[in-house]
């Protein structure tokens, strides 16, 4: 069974690991990152890697949060019956239950991965225009209280670059070892499930055929 990945840019790295991992031969497509910045363009640039891929494969995994899509991607990929991890985004994915617990602990909590902190000047500093106009850090980060730092190494070049960013933006900072937490058992599930005949992917011009609604109607089934 040949599978596709659609990866969002910001879990690319992890995926490819518990992948390798878990020993699952499939292929890997990404989507930019950058796209975080506007959500509203997520929901679109999955659904030109899902018509790209679709005929080409005989499942396609969704690897991606609702990320502020306010479910706009969901609804793309119920109409391809593609299935996608559960989560709303990755500090959820990362985090588990304590993410929950951390954010009622301090509704001001500013979070961190690995991979933004690798990419922090690009996607946050650059991408925010605080490299243009410092002056609205204050503004951006007026209503943090804190920094977590949710780490998927050990590494301790990371965790140095994190009190760096704690500095840079006023912030105490936590660092929590999570691994890859709900990311990797959320997609060990849906793998075990993957070759079952109701997330066979459909083009648009199939979802009037008589298979298309049985599986859209079993995936609705089972929530």
């Amino acid at each position: 069974m040949k599978v596709a990945f659609v990866v969002c840019g910001a879990l690319a790295r992890e995926v490819m690991d518990i992948a390798r991992r878990h020993g699952w031969d499939a292929s890997f497509y990404g989507v930019d990152a950058q796209a975080h910045m506007r959500p509203e363009r997520i929901a679109p640039l999955v659904e030109a890697r899902l018509r790209e891929l679709i005929p080409r494969f005989d499942r396609v995994v969704v690897i991606y949060g609702d990320c502020g899509t306010g479910g706009a991607l969901d609804a793309v990929l119920r109409r391809y019956n593609v299935p996608r991890i559960a989560g709303p985004h990755c500090y959820e994915m990362y985090g588990g239950t304590s993410f929950d617990a951390m954010m009622e602990e301090e509704p001001g909590t500013f979070f961190l991965t690995d991979f933004l902190l690798r990419g922090f000047t690009g996607l946050v500093w650059k991408g925010l225009g605080l490299d243009r106009f410092p002056q609205l850090k204050d503004a951006y980060f007026a209503n943090y209280r804190r920094l977590v730092y949710l780490a998927q190494r050990s590494d301790d070049g990371l965790i140095e670059r994190a009190h760096a960013v704690a500095q840079q933006l006023g912030l105490p900072l936590e660092v929590r070892h999570t691994g890859y937490g709900a990311l990797e058992t959320r997609l060990v599930a849906l793998m075990n499930e993957i070759a079952s005949e109701q997330y066979r992917p459909v083009m648009e011009q199939q979802l009037d055929s008589p298979a298309a609604r049985e599986a859209g109607e079993s995936r609705t089934s089972r929530g």
